[in-house]
């Protein structure tokens, strides 16, 4: 009988299986292919990032540091609008090494992490889960007291569990080109409808092409016409689907969820790495295995953490549908210098960014 046992090995649950174990718990996690693969989401995240990693990792993990971003309300042609620190802002990652170097501290704290294990099932019961895992043509039964599924956007968990799904799921396309950019700004486009289209520069990794929108769009289409309009080929195609706006219950009495699995990402760039953690965190300092009472301290916890962050990201996330002259209209009068947290919308009401726009 393990006291958690997790589902799926992304960074929330990594980070749930490490700090888990390392309070002393017994913590077993499946993840049912290989970690870090295959690539699903961009590895652009903010300098916070190294607050979660192992000392020593910055080294490995880093591509390239940004200083801000270009937004345009059109194709690569248009005029920009700049937003910019003096600092950085950003890092670009590695974003499969990142999985793996989580992985292995989980396991460095004690987690005992299986990969090629899929969770075919779990069964809850009032003092227990019971998982059925399938490797390699096997089946295996295991238990444990509590199961966190971190199984990501279309998680088998919430689904096995009864728990509600996200208020919507977008489709999230990228790839690459491996012609090396150093270049320290990333570029936003206002293009693809009711979300946006990137180009992130990796250093000598090459550049990141992207972009997201509503599953009733033609993203391939779309994605094409970002590539044509930069004059590149790229390769690596990946597709993946990105959860936004959280479900109103994320708990069972002896399951719950954490990071995709829960929407807990931003909606206004579809990102989830940080705040997947930051729940991770939330429900280590939470939850007890043997009392499942403190499934509502966790939901409370994240939710005080990062609901206000969300709710912003859902009305920035409204000016992407703006009529064009509107958007630049705006991004005009408030682009330039900043001070907002990429990961924090709510720091568009900072000290520092009052600053940073009556210093202009």
């Amino acid at each position: 009988m393990y006291d958690f046992a997790v589902v799926g090995v992304g960074p929330a649950g990594a980070r749930f299986a490490r700090e888990a174990a390392a309070t002393g718990h017994d913590v077993i996690a499946f993840e049912k292919g290989t970690i870090g693969t295959p690539l699903a989401c961009s590895g652009h995240v903010s300098t916070d990032i190294w607050e979660y990693v192992p000392d020593g990792a910055v080294t490995d993990l880093r591509q390239n540091t940004i200083y801000g971003a270009r937004f345009h309300v059109g194709g690569p042609q248009t005029d920009p609008h700049p937003f910019y620190n003096r600092e950085a802002v950003s890092n670009v990652i590695d974003r499969v090494d990142l999985d793996r170097t989580l992985a292995t501290a989980a396991r460095s704290c004690g987690a005992d992490i299986r990969e090629e294990h899929t969770v075919t099932n779990i069964d809850e019961r009032h003092d227990r889960v019971t998982l059925t895992v399938s490797h390699s043509g096997d089946k295996e039964t295991f238990r444990a007291r509590m199961v966190a599924g971190c199984d990501g956007p279309v998680s088998r968990v919430r689904r096995q569990a009864g728990l509600p799904e996200p208020d919507e799921l977008l489709h999230g396309v990228l790839a690459f080109d491996s012609t090396p950019d150093t270049a320290d700004f990333v570029d936003v486009h206002l293009t693809a409808p009711e979300f946006f289209a990137w180009r992130i520069p990796r250093g000598e990794a090459g550049v990141e092409y992207g972009l997201a929108a509503p599953p009733n769009e033609s993203v391939s289409a779309l994605f094409d016409r970002l590539t044509d309009a930069y004059d590149v080929e790229t390769e690596q195609f990946c597709s993946g689907a990105i959860p936004i706006g959280p479900p109103s219950r994320v708990h069972t009495r002896r399951v719950f969820l954490i990071g995709d699995a829960a929407a807990q990402t931003k909606p206004f760039t579809g990102g989830g790495i940080l705040y997947g953690m930051t729940a991770a965190d939330a429900a280590v300092a939470t939850i007890d295995p043997d009392d499942p009472a403190t499934l509502r301290d966790y939901d409370r916890a994240w939710r005080e953490e990062l609901a206000n962050e969300i709710e912003l990201g859902h009305w920035i996330r409204r000016a992407y549908s703006l009529p064009p002259t509107v958007q630049r209209a705006g991004l005009r009068a408030l682009s330039g210098e900043i001070a907002v947290h990429m990961d924090r919308p709510t720091s568009l009401f900072s000290r520092d960014q009052l600053r940073a726009l009556v210093g202009r």
